[in-house]
């Protein structure tokens, strides 16, 4: 199936783990894509991997920088003529306690997460509504429904992103752009393979299917969310946790 035959993608956080996969499967299924990541030659290394020019190209962006989203969105325009799908992924983890965390750790999970999402559907959906059509997906997290110890800056900001991605779902839907969110749980990727064992074992416990996810996972939910498939979805948020606090 070609779900986005001919569509022009653009994901933040683009060149590793979550991102890429949707890059990846975005492809597969017959997008163009530009990836927006901080690191640019970890970005250009994955164009080529991906297909290179005509299929993938890389841009630097810091997503707490409304002219590089901006100059992000627009590389897309100039590249393919539009923006059809834009995927809010990037983001850090600043793991502390609130006795330990300091407020800078606090706001810079915040102000990627949160503020760079908003960045990413307001440059976006100013293309779109023009266009008459998009789709935009932010990566939440399931820690933004249940919180997390040690992650009240990640908590929180990925709770916003699910208030976000709602208020903007309803300011956009007449012109034509839906604005969905997805949740994944305990996905298999390098950072959460750094967990020490007890650790990861624990959280594979609370998974009723028993097992990790995947980032192709992930990946699958997007393009479908992105896709004509999903095309009276707006607001919505799926959890993507193998049954993980249903």
């Amino acid at each position: 199936m070609n779900l986005l035959a001919g569509r022009s993608v653009v994901v933040t956080g683009g060149a590793q783990g979550i991102g890429r996969a949707i890059a990846e499967k975005a492809i597969e299924h017959g997008a163009r894509v530009v990836l927006g990541d901080l690191d640019l030659d970890a970005a250009r290394a994955c164009a080529e991997e991906l297909g290179g020019p005509g299929r993938a190209v890389a841009v630097r962006c810091d997503v707490t920088r409304a002219d590089e989203v901006e100059a992000l969105v627009a590389r897309c325009v100039d590249e393919y003529g539009g923006i059809d799908v834009m995927v809010n992924n990037a983001g850090i983890t600043r793991d502390a306690t609130m006795r330990k965390m300091t407020l800078d750790a606090f706001r810079e999970v915040l102000d990627v997460h949160l503020t760079g999402t908003w960045l990413g559907t307001r440059f976006a959906s100013l293309v779109m509504r023009e266009q008459g059509r998009g789709a935009i997906v932010n990566i939440s997290s399931i820690s933004g429904k249940v919180g997390n110890i040690g992650q009240t800056n990640y908590s929180a900001a990925k709770a916003g992103i699910v208030g976000l991605t709602k208020a903007a779902a309803k300011e956009v839907a007449h012109a034509g752009v839906r604005v969905n969110a997805v949740q994944p749980g305990l996905i298999r990727t390098a950072m959460t393979e750094a967990m020490r064992q007890d650790v990861w074992d624990a959280k594979l416990a609370e998974i009723p299917m028993g097992r990790a996810g995947e980032p192709h996972e992930v990946a699958d939910v997007v393009v479908f969310l992105a896709s004509d498939m999903a095309s009276y979805l707006t607001g919505v948020t799926i959890e993507i946790t193998g049954g993980r606090y249903m």
